[in-house]
């Protein structure tokens, strides 16, 4: 299985970019593994919410192949600790997914027509985060379930 993260925007901080790679680095350990910048749409500050989200979401769409499986992180998503990560993560490999996309969208969420074609939603939290952050909380929980999965000792319950 290869997963992607796909990310509407580019992080600005130095301190969330290092962090991130640190983490991806530990990911491609155990799958193949990609991140996918979707860069923020010129002139967005003239346009209304919806029409931004709608604009972002129709990239998003291009990304996926009929029989991906999208995974949208989400405010409104299913939460679930890092041992049902760990077993979400196992389900879809043992379903024979080939590629795994979680999508983190930008400020303003998502457009409705990647709510409809997502397969699952999964929220980190019931606080809301920078979108930007969430990348960095998002791969330590990425590589977190794999390190469950590889039953090594670096989660502690």
């Amino acid at each position: 299985m290869k997963c992607h993260l796909v990310m509407v925007g580019r992080t600005d901080e130095s301190w969330l970019n290092t962090g991130l790679e640190h983490y991806l680095r530990r990911i491609e350990r155990y799958t193949p593994f990609q991140t996918i910048v979707i860069p923020d749409i010129k002139k967005s500050s003239a346009m209304p919410d919806n029409v931004l989200k709608e604009k972002e979401g129709e990239v998003i769409l291009k990304l996926l192949s009929p029989g991906d499986i999208m995974v949208l992180l989400d405010e409104r998503g299913m939460e679930i600790g890092s041992r049902g990560f760990a077993d979400f993560l196992n389900k879809m490999m043992l379903s024979g997914c080939r590629k795994l996309f979680f999508v983190i969208g930008g400020a303003y969420g998502f457009s409705d027509s990647v709510y409809k074609r997502a397969d699952h939603k999964l929220s980190l939290s019931r606080m809301t985060f920078p979108h930007q952050l969430v990348r960095l909380v998002f791969a330590e929980q990425l590589y977190r379930a794999f390190s469950i999965l590889n039953n090594e000792p670096y989660h502690h319950d």
